[in-house]
């Protein structure tokens, strides 16, 4: 009897696993470097690592990194060059700062990469914020970009050396293009979500900056968002990034040192990574996770600041989840807003 057996194909190997342990590791290095270092406005660092390591299931290049880091350097000479017309002119500048906006959610939805539209938006309102203020600030904005990004490609090259992705294992597909009326829709609203924000910027940018990221996140994450959904996951994420930034900090109060500060990012990391890639169950998209995940660094790096600066600490956090929230629902409202003329025009149809 003949006992010949045909090989069967074997499955494609599943890289969710490797993709968590990557995010998670990245980011919790990101995080560490940038405050045992002592980097300039620290929390930007893993923020861009969290961007970094989500975008991207592949190591960059050294072309690929040297092209997005002469893309950082666009959009912070845009940045700049935006600081006497908002000084001089301020009218004129902030609607030239919405145009911008605008054409950078824009090119994002309209198949461009994601990575350069996130940061042309982060450099478009940091930097000329943080100039017409303090040039020295928007100088140190600079610094903290560039030092950031070269940290968060050490941790995706990193990464993918200790968690390579699985032989055989797919690119992710990359996202469809929006027709033109749609992108520029959902353009406006993004940038529409960002610019009060900016605005508050504008009047003390050392005291929110955090508002800004806050408000480019939530601009990324409205261009994939409904307005059905828009409230529970807008303001879900923000609300369950706070809570987990309360339970962090009770953790790390217990022992405060730095590998303390990198393990519990691990943890939380992996956390959250496992609903973002699906190994947990989760009725939630992606961009909510990776949402809750950058308020979270957000909120929990400003408050470090805060206690080494000696400030009070939990009335500092009160007073900038309340502004995360404002802002978040300030988001919802123009996703809902937005959304209403092309419901109530299919109702009619």
């Amino acid at each position: 009897m003949s006992t010949d057996l045909r090989a069967l194909p074997l499955p494609a190997p599943d890289p969710r696993a490797r993709r968590s342990l990557r995010l998670a590791s990245g980011t919790a290095l990101c995080l560490a470097v940038s405050f045992g270092l002592g980097l300039p406005v620290p929390m930007v660092t893993p923020v861009l690592g969290v961007f970094l390591l989500t975008s991207l299931n592949r190591p960059m290049s050294p072309g690929a990194a040297l092209g997005l880091a002469l893309v950082v350097m666009l959009t912070t000479g845009t940045g700049l060059l935006l600081v006497p017309i908002l000084r001089y002119y301020p009218a004129s500048g902030v609607l030239l700062v919405s145009l911008c906006l605008f054409f950078a959610f824009r090119y994002g939805l309209r198949g461009g990469n994601g990575l350069v539209s996130t940061f042309l938006v982060v450099g478009l309102t940091m930097i000329s914020a943080a100039g017409t203020f303090d040039f020295g600030l928007a100088v140190t904005v600079i610094e903290a970009l560039v030092k950031g990004l070269l940290v968060a490609v050490m941790a995706l090259g990193l990464g993918h050396w200790l968690f390579p992705e699985p032989a055989g294992a797919g690119a992710p597909p990359a996202p469809a293009a929006l027709p033109d009326v749609q992108a520029a829709r959902i353009a406006l609203r993004a940038a529409l979500v960002v610019m009060p924000a900016f605005l508050l910027a504008l009047n003390d940018p050392a005291a929110y900056l955090p508002i800004i990221m806050k408000a480019a996140t939530l601009g990324r994450q409205s261009c994939t968002v409904s307005a059905r959904g828009a409230g529970r996951e807008l303001l879900g994420s923000t609300l369950l990034g706070g809570v987990l930034a309360i339970l962090f900090w009770a953790a790390l109060s217990l022992f405060v040192h730095l590998w303390m500060y990198f393990l519990w990012m691990l943890l939380f990391g992996l956390l959250v990574a496992r609903k973002l890639y699906g190994l947990s169950p989760s009725r939630y998209p992606p961009g909510f996770w990776v949402n809750t995940l950058v308020t979270l660094i957000i909120l929990l790096g400003q408050s470090v600041q805060d206690s080494a600066a000696g400030k009070d600490v939990y009335t500092a956090f009160a007073v900038r989840m309340g502004l995360f929230v404002g802002v978040t629902l300030y988001a919802w409202l123009m996703v809902a807003w937005l959304d209403q003329p092309r419901g109530v025009r299919q109702l009619s149809g």
